[in-house]
């Protein structure tokens, strides 16, 4: 559920009318509902009835300062993947206790800026990284504590390039030996602290299926690590519940969560979930303007370089006019924009009546949207806005030209 809907012919994002940010912000620009994002969380927040819980929002997704404040308020923790994520968190307000530190790629400078914050646990997923913290650790004398990410080896569904949990992914530990072996070498470190396991299998997943088998293997391997006098604190199983972009009918979370009840009724450990897309996605729109209309071809302001996903993934994104004052069409438009690639489109084969000058809506787009976006083609990025009621903040400001070139130089001969 979000807060989009039409009102007398106009699209509104709560109770403000999507084209007076149009009017006051221009195209292409962000909206996001802090109702949705407040109502998304509470979904998984609220559906948790026997088991010690922490929600921890993927930043990935979404990581403007002042929604990871809102959601900061409302009590998530937040899943990381780079020093800038930490940062963003920790400006956010984020209590680093609520932190995890996920990604296979975590240089020198992040682990030590995760160790000296205080972070619940970093989620490693080699050999080799436990080598790097356990000597930034010493270094430092200061305790990291870990979790070791374990690849299940389980194909979940979706696109192959957010596949994380098959055993030809690059992500986690795909051996129960090593795991082990692992885990006991981090309890004999003085300044290393087992947490627990971690695993992940894949984003816009819509089964319970593989989550379920997960959640299986998962409790298998800790009743393993326990028998060998390894204590098991946490549980992270990841996140990667999926949303509608088309007729698509996901689990809901209090689903998800029934399964992961089910599975570990009775157990002392604290269970992480860490949702991105499923709170963020339906929570975001992109609005652009029709600039051109050619043939078969809808020309706007909002390019790939604003939304990438449909490029990148072959995403679909539904496409609703923000005033809706003509009759059905029957012809079919590609929505496109003017960065001069031909895979630069944001719908293909929409049905829908417009005029040059008219202001689209492109759905669903709170998740990997802004996140992902690029200067490409010398292009400023689209400001960011969040309604709240009748209220509207500018989170992010439309960049200059000034901006584009602000951390360049030209050498002196």
């Amino acid at each position: 559920m979000d807060y989009f809907n039409y009102k007398n012919n106009q699209l509104f994002c709560e109770e403000v009318a999507l084209s007076d940010l149009a009017e006051k912000y221009g195209t292409p620009a962000y909206v996001y509902s802090k109702k949705t994002l407040v109502r998304h969380l509470s979904a998984y927040s609220n559906s948790f009835e026997k088991l010690n819980n922490m929600i921890c929002f993927s930043v990935k997704s979404l990581g403007n300062i002042a929604i990871l404040n809102l959601l900061n308020s409302q009590g998530a923790g937040f899943d990381i993947v780079s020093g800038g994520e930490l940062f963003r968190a920790l400006k956010a307000g984020a209590d680093p206790k609520k932190i995890i530190f996920s990604g296979v790629g975590k240089s020198s400078v992040e682990v030590a800026a995760g160790i000296k914050a205080g972070i619940l646990s970093f989620n490693i997923e080699s050999i080799s990284e436990y080598e790097r913290i356990k000597k930034i650790a010493n270094e430092m004398q200061i305790s990291a504590p870990i979790s070791i990410r374990f690849n299940p080896d389980i194909h979940a569904g979706g696109h192959d390039y957010i596949s994380t949990g098959r055993k030809e992914d690059k992500f986690g530990i795909d051996s129960e030996e090593q795991v082990l072996e692992l885990a006991q070498k981090i309890n004999e470190e003085e300044y290393l602290v087992f947490k627990g396991l971690a695993c992940h299998i894949g984003s816009q997943i819509l089964s319970l299926d593989g989550f379920e088998k997960a959640a299986i293997k998962t409790l298998k391997l800790c009743d393993r690590l326990n028998n060998n006098g390894i204590n098991v604190t946490l549980v992270d199983l990841g996140g990667g519940l999926g949303v509608p972009y088309k007729e698509e009918e996901p689990p809901s979370p209090k689903e998800l969560i029934q399964i992961i009840e089910k599975v570990f009724i009775g157990r002392n450990e604290q269970i992480i979930l860490e949702p991105g897309r499923s709170i963020s996605a339906n929570s975001g729109i992109l609005i652009t303007k029709v600039e051109y209309i050619k043939n078969k071809f809808i020309i706007a302001d909002a390019a790939m370089n604003d939304l990438l996903r449909p490029a990148l993934y072959q995403a679909h994104h539904a496409v609703m006019p923000v005033i809706k004052n003509k009759e059905a069409s029957d012809m079919e438009y590609d929505l496109v924009g003017p960065i001069c690639e031909t895979g630069d489109y944001l719908a293909k084969n929409i049905k829908i009546n417009v005029e040059e000058g008219d202001l689209l809506a492109v759905k669903t787009a709170g998740a990997y949207g802004f996140v992902m976006s690029s200067n490409y083609n010398a292009r400023p990025r689209a400001p960011e806005i969040l309604v709240d009621g009748s209220n509207h903040y500018l989170i992010r400001r439309r960049e200059t030209l000034e901006d584009l070139i602000d951390l360049e130089e030209i050498p002196i001969a």
